[in-house]
């Protein structure tokens, strides 16, 4: 099994489609929202200000003290401590995310702020664990 996720880059969020694929057959869909893609010289893939690089990534499954069980990305250049957990916000009033990737089930300015937030973040979370492997592969493009 793999995740494959397409994203939408906007100026206070990175929009994300996501698939849980068994060899071709989609067995899950789900959105991600991320920290925005700066583009700022000396500050690429920086931690707490942009999202994580497209590429491939090996990512296992583990319990987190801060949050909980989630996956964790590995060998993300330049950065530690990079993981899927569940949360809404990464732009304005509250921030739920310093880099990791979230999921839910839509997008939605949940707390009327004018940003997009995600929606059903812990169920989404929770299916996901229930589905994907110990460790898998993810795709970002």
């Amino acid at each position: 099994m793999k995740l494959l996720i397409s994203r939408t880059y906007n100026k206070n969020e990175t929009l994300g489609y996501g698939v849980v694929l068994d060899g071709s057959t989609k067995i899950f869909e789900f959105n991600t929202i991320e920290l925005p893609l700066f583009v700022v010289p000396m500050k690429i893939n920086s931690p707490m200000i942009d999202c994580i690089p497209e590429g491939t990534y090996d990512v296992t499954n583990i319990f987190s003290t801060t949050k909980g069980k989630c996956f964790q990305i590995h060998s993300v250049p330049n950065r530690t401590h990079v993981l899927i957990h569940k949360g809404n916000y990464v732009a304005g009033k509250k921030i739920d995310s310093q880099g990791c990737i979230l999921v839910g089930d839509h997008f939605e300015d949940l707390n009327n702020d004018g940003n997009i937030d995600v929606h059903g973040s812990d169920e989404t979370l929770k299916k996901l664990l229930s589905i994907l492997p110990m460790k898998f592969q993810l795709i970002i493009i």
